[in-house]
């Protein structure tokens, strides 16, 4: 029986099921022991996807640190982690040169930042000088030490932890850094039902060490180049423009989203449409991918937080006030 599909269709398709079948084991994988949360799951899995960073915020006891563990357990990636302080220096993250009085000559030691999965827990307790030696590292995937710049390794990912509540002693994120993440993840309180099979579950855990490795860095690489490929139509694009453009005119966010931003929302619906079988970007998937996207990089304005206003409700706001394209 012939088919009517190109070859061309036939390699998107191949490519997407790549990427769907990468992000159920992982969901699958990672559910051993995050209980519920799929959704939290796969905005991870997306921006592993998209080659970018997440920042994961919540408060604690959620699951924030178990759930960055479980994913990089997933992996069989290079694995390090940092427990962000105030006295963490650059060099703890970079590493430094020093002097081998065996060989008489400088070696350079790496630090935890030459990893595929870095873990930067509470990431906001460290000073902004020690904050500031990941933003090369996140956009350029390179680091720089004494004036010799050094690759980081394929996959790079940064999964950072955040405690919005505890103020004490914690060092907000600049605005130039909250940009490099590519989403934010929030998990919120678990259903009854969740928490119930929670206590059920972990009588006699055996925790992280019960998470096997499902995927290799090719397999990554290879789905990460699949997802480039899925199609962002026209009329989809003007849609998430619009929606940037929204945050860059309210009236109540004193700073709208930047053109990294655009980019962002652009790769993360392609993520999110492969993972749903899809080799095009739908106005759900934007829709869908615009919150967790976008809420860190907007800045909310005093008076409109003072009314009770948040960033999420001002973008719901936005997505219910733009026209949404018919899907063809």
């Amino acid at each position: 029986m012939e088919t009517n599909s190109s070859p061309g269709e036939a390699d998107l398709a191949g490519s997407v099921e790549v990427v769907r079948s990468l992000a159920e084991r992982v969901r699958v994988n990672v559910q051993r022991v995050i209980v519920g949360k799929s959704g939290a799951i796969d905005l991870a899995v997306i921006a592993l996807l998209c080659r970018g960073h997440a920042l994961i915020e919540d408060v604690p006891g959620t699951g924030k640190t178990t759930l960055t563990k479980a994913l990089a357990a997933s992996l069989r990636c290079e694995f390090h982690r940092i427990q962000f302080t105030p006295d963490l220096v650059p060099a703890d993250v970079l590493g430094l040169n020093f002097y081998n009085m065996r060989s008489g000559e400088f070696e350079f030691r790496r630090g935890p930042i030459f990893s595929q999965v870095l873990l930067a827990d509470e990431i906001n307790r460290a000073t902004p000088r020690t904050q500031s030696a990941l933003l090369e590292a996140m956009q350029e995937r390179q680091a720089s030490i004494d004036g010799v710049t050094s690759p980081l390794p394929e996959p790079f990912m940064v999964l950072a932890t955040l405690n919005p509540i505890e103020m004490e002693g914690t060092f907000p994120l600049p605005e130039a850094q909250l940009d490099r993440f590519l989403l934010r993840v929030n998990l919120g309180y678990p259903t009854h039902a969740e928490e119930s099979a929670m206590l059920d579950r972990f009588r006699s855990s055996e925790g992280i060490s019960g998470v096997e490795a499902i995927a290799g860095p090719s397999e990554i690489l290879e789905a990460q180049q699949a997802v480039e490929k899925v199609l962002v139509d026209d009329t989809i694009r003007e849609y998430l423009l619009a929606i940037i453009e929204g945050t860059r005119a309210h009236p109540q966010l004193r700073l709208g989203a930047s053109p990294r931003a655009s980019l962002s929302l652009q790769h993360a619906s392609q993520a999110r449409a492969a993972i749903e079988g899809r080799g095009y970007v739908a106005p759900d998937d934007v829709k869908g991918m615009a919150t967790a996207v976008l809420s860190h990089r907007v800045v909310i304005e005093s008076s409109a937080s003072l009314r009770g206003r948040t960033r999420d409700n001002i973008i719901a706001e936005i997505l219910g006030r733009t026209s949404v394209p018919i899907e063809r």
